[in-house]
């Protein structure tokens, strides 16, 4: 009897506790230190960037009038800056980067997801030439 008296006990001590007026969340209020930022793009060489554009084949899937390009699978990179825009992701430098490494991040509306593979083996230097060559009229 006297067992089942504590245990009465212990559960409506451990009750007690809850429901309380105070909501608890896992995810502090504030932050201590720093948050990991998107590192900005590096300048580039666009003319770099054009040989970039060519050794990758980008030519064949996207349509640029700057490298003669007329390729139809992809989106339009005439269009990069209007895109950029829809996509509310940053500059049209961020937003060409972000484009070239994790190219689901925004897919252009009326193109299919996973098309386009990412091309993340690119050295930094030739994601900033690549990209100072797509945002050179930006």
């Amino acid at each position: 009897m006297r067992t089942r008296s504590l245990a009465l006990a212990a559960v409506c001590f451990a009750l007690a506790g809850c429901g309380g007026e105070k909501v608890v969340t896992p995810t502090p209020e504030t932050v201590v230190g720093t948050l990991p930022q998107e590192q900005p793009v590096a300048a580039g060489n666009a003319e770099a960037g054009k040989a970039v554009f060519e050794s990758q084949g980008c030519n064949s899937c996207h349509t640029y009038k700057p490298a003669n390009a007329t390729g139809n699978v992809g989106p339009d990179l005439d269009n990069l800056e209007a895109d950029a825009e829809k996509a509310d992701q940053g500059s049209v430098k961020e937003y060409a980067a972000t484009s070239i490494k994790n190219p689901n991040a925004y897919v252009v509306p009326s193109f299919p997801q996973g098309v386009m593979p990412a091309y993340d083996k690119l050295s930094d230097e030739e994601l900033a030439n690549l990209v100072a060559f797509l945002t050179q009229g930006s």
